[in-house]
């Protein structure tokens, strides 16, 4: 084994450790690429930090305005009722960050106390660093609280699950056009220090891919959301469901590289320090209607998050907070609540899918049922 492709020492850093890695094995899919980033347990961007909040790399709905989290949770007691009230349900949220979300939503359940009496909260997190700030922010949340390193884990039961920005952090594979073929594009050494995008075999994979494409087409897919829809489809056949996945990206299936990164709140180059930033892709929803329909799942959406935040009664709950608030929280309520639902903001490349076990009504706002926030 030559030196650079020797084992490197626990504490080297995340680029010494790839570079060792790609000299050993080959280069790297983006998929391994961005695992690493992310979830490397000493370096990885949610193992080693808090990158969310203003102090991190990027700050989410719960975190702009707590009506996000309030009208979440009522739509979880919505569903909740949907199922027949059943006695024992868990609400499963994928991705906390830092518990905003879910403290916000434990709040409006105090006016349900059937529903209170009979949740209790599962949070899937495998970084113990958020694990930590959850626990913090969750402590007077009222209800029991569990964590789980992923769904398969949750005891089997009704399920009401969340997950708000989750799907665009579960890490892509790309491929891209050239002449007659698909190559997969991989991560390699430079020579330099850094890192490159390199052309590699797309193996199996790129016989069911499509044919009628432009060259230097690229097209992503994300394996673990495949496998997320078919864990719930399989939950569903068993017990009532229904998931709610909000987070930014297109309707409708295409060719493009959507894989970005951003540090302190700032686009930055995706391939430089890894660890050091978040790195995400926009999310295909029509995809994962598609592997949600094929795992017996009932699709609803996607739903632009201001049509779906107002559908469910984001004014009504503005203007009673407004009501008690001093100027100064007056105006950070209209502020938050305005970049939600503002179409140049968050209001329309940000889309609502809602996802339920055959049976079920179409959830709220996507069926003709009244809901508003009491």
């Amino acid at each position: 084994m030559s030196a650079l492709a020797r084992e490197p020492v626990p504490d080297a850093s995340l680029a010494t450790r790839l570079h060792a890695r790609i000299a050993r094995d080959g280069p790297l899919t983006v998929e391994e690429f961005m695992q690493a980033c992310l979830s490397d347990e000493v370096a990885g961007v949610y193992a080693s930090r808090q990158p969310i909040g203003g102090k991190g790399d990027f700050i989410t709905s719960p975190e702009i305005s707590q009506i996000f989290g309030e009208l979440v949770g009522l739509w979880a007691v919505a569903v909740w009722q949907s199922m027949g009230e059943p006695s024992r349900v868990t609400v499963a949220e994928f991705g906390p960050g830092r518990g905003i979300l879910m403290a916000d939503a434990s709040r409006a359940w105090r006016g349900v106390p059937k529903f209170r009496d009979s949740v209790s909260v599962a949070l899937i997190e495998t970084s113990p660093v958020m694990v930590e700030t959850q626990r913090k922010t969750l402590k007077d949340a009222g209800v029991p609280l569990r964590w789980y390193a992923a769904l398969d884990a949750v005891p089997e039961g009704p399920l009401v699950m969340l997950a708000n920005e989750f799907i665009d952090a579960l890490p892509i594979r790309q491929f891209i056009r050239r002449g007659e073929a698909w190559r997969e594009r991989l991560i390699a050494s430079d020579g330099r220090g850094g890192f490159t995008f390199i052309d590699g075999e797309a193996e199996d994979e790129g016989r069911y891919l499509p044919q009628a494409v432009p060259e230097d087409a690229i097209l992503e897919r994300r394996p673990l959301a495949h496998t997320l829809m078919r864990e719930l489809g399989r939950r569903a056949n068993r017990a009532p469901l229904a998931a709610l996945m909000v987070d930014y990206g297109h309707v409708e299936s295409g060719f493009g590289d959507t894989l970005q990164a951003v540090r302190g709140h700032r686009f930055a180059d995706v391939l430089a320090n890894p660890g050091a930033a978040d790195l995400s892709s926009h999310v295909d929803f029509a995809d994962l209607k598609r592997e949600a329909v094929a795992a017996g799942l009932m699709t609803h959406g996607p739903m632009p998050q201001g049509e779906f935040l107002l559908k469910l009664g984001l004014a009504g709950r503005r203007k009673r907070l407004l009501q008690r608030a001093t100027p100064t929280q007056a105006e950070a309520i209209a502020s938050g609540a305005a970049r939600l639902v503002d179409p140049r903001q968050m209001g329309v490349l940000f889309k609502a899918l809602a996802l339920t076990s055959a049976g079920l009504p179409p959830p709220p706002p996507f069926g003709h049922q009244h809901f508003a926030l009491s």
